[in-house]
């Protein structure tokens, strides 16, 4: 499990099955709910190439990450959290956000396990072309909100930030963002930024009395993810004010939905060119963006690095022979993790085998796991965060092969078939 990063429906597009498979195994994939409406939107799209529309999203299902991935809870669903006092967000560990851990207990140790989410089951579907009407429906009205979205109306509406005149480049853009933010009354500024983002009269006297109870304290500190959003959603609409950003295309304010998550990540990865421009402006110091394009490159360098293996050594299953990544810095890959996991070359030669799968270790964890998995009862009450938590298990999917590469030992793969066969 590698560095966490987040990548737009353009990158994955771009990637065959093989680089496709070398992306889930080398970093842990925050896979966010837009990149699933967005390649569910895909059943509603008019396509030339001759394939159906069921192939082109089928494709892409396939080429999702499904080994190494999370999905991240939806921001909206964050925001009213934070915002109601129901739980604080970091911002700074660039970890997903994920939700459906269940608290079980047993023998007086607690855990949190994980099933497959909604979004992962169906991914898993997709791969077949296995779509629910619902889906198909809710494609349909994704395409036709999109074609709703009004940005000539935010132009004229935005003009009213230029007094004197319209900044020149995205950096004046920024200052004039940070200016209303930190300088402005804090009130107007939660007041003006709920709002922005659509959120009902009811909802934003609740939150502006919680606020004032508190004491008025600095938004920054109130409401950190909410600020950020607030942030990416006034500088969009500054920027096209000041026609540094095209009016034209209205899938504008979707690819700019994509920053959204950028707190819940330490690398981000897009051949967008909006993104290009505007991602760094949110970045952390700490985190990591390239184009997409540089990613398929070094996937496609890493699988032929792997590939001119001996044949032998490939039939023990990736798993057994790519835990870590060629440590020849002028791959990519090796750089990245150089940054983000600076502890990895020293893991690796210190590193020790698994213990093997018939041995007395592995036989007490797996009998753990059992008794926790078919035992445990739940508990009620908050959830158990898993930093508390004795045990957490994380239940998914995963495809034996993708691509040409087969990615477990050989015992694993046969033991699958007898759990299936059984």
């Amino acid at each position: 499990m590698g560095p966490i990063i987040i990548f737009d429906k353009s990158t994955l597009e771009s990637l065959n099955p093989d680089e496709a498979m070398w992306l889930d195994h080398f970093f842990l994939s925050n896979i966010t709910p837009l990149f699933f409406i967005e390649t569910l939107a895909d059943l509603e799209k008019k396509v030339r190439s001759g394939r159906s529309v069921e192939d082109i999203v089928g494709n892409l299902a396939y080429k999702t990450p499904d080994f190494s991935s999370k999905v991240n809870v939806y921001h909206r669903t964050l925001l009213e959290g934070e915002l109601s006092g129901i739980g604080r967000l970091d911002l700074r560990n660039g970890r997903p956000h994920i939700d459906g851990g269940k608290r079980l207990e047993l023998g007086g140790k607690t855990g949190v396990i994980f099933q497959p989410s909604p979004e992962e089951e169906a991914f898993s579907r997709w791969q077949n072309h296995e779509f629910l009407n619902l889906e198909r429906l809710f494609a349909k009205a994704w395409r036709q909100d999109l074609s709703n979205i009004n940005l000539e109306e935010s132009y004229k509406t935005f003009q009213s930030f230029f007094p004197i005149s319209k900044p020149k480049n995205l950096t004046e853009v920024k200052k004039i963002v940070d200016f209303h933010i930190n300088e402005s009354n804090q009130g107007e500024v939660l007041q003006y930024g709920l709002s922005l983002l659509g959120a009902s009269p009811q909802f934003r006297a609740e939150i502006l009395f919680r606020w004032q109870k508190l004491g008025k304290p600095l938004i920054k500190d109130f409401a950190p993810y909410f600020l950020h959003v607030f942030s990416i959603d006034l500088f969009f609409y500054i920027a096209i004010a000041a026609d540094l950003i095209g009016r034209g295309r209205p899938s504008h304010k979707i690819d700019i939905a994509y920053l959204y998550y950028l707190p819940f990540c330490m690398i981000f990865t897009s051949n967008d060119n909006l993104h290009a421009e505007i991602a760094p402006f949110f970045m952390r110091e700490n985190q990591t963006f390239f184009r997409g394009a540089d990613l398929k490159l070094d996937l496609a360098k890493i699988d032929q690095h792997f590939s001119a293996l001996p044949e032998e050594v490939k039939s023990g299953g990736v798993t057994s022979f790519a835990i870590y990544p060629p440590d020849d810095s002028s791959f990519l890959m090796a750089r990245l993790w150089d940054k983000h996991m600076p502890k990895w070359r020293h893991n690796k030669m210190t590193h020790e085998p698994m213990p093997d799968r018939d041995s007395e270790i592995t036989k007490k964890i797996m009998e753990e796991i059992k008794d926790f998995k078919e035992k445990a009862v739940p508990v009620s009450g908050n959830s158990c965060s898993t930093k508390e938590a004795d045990h957490m298990l994380i239940e998914r999917k995963v495809r034996m092969y993708k691509g040409k590469w087969m990615r477990f030992p050989p015992e694993v793969m046969e033991q699958s078939k007898d759990e299936k066969s059984a």
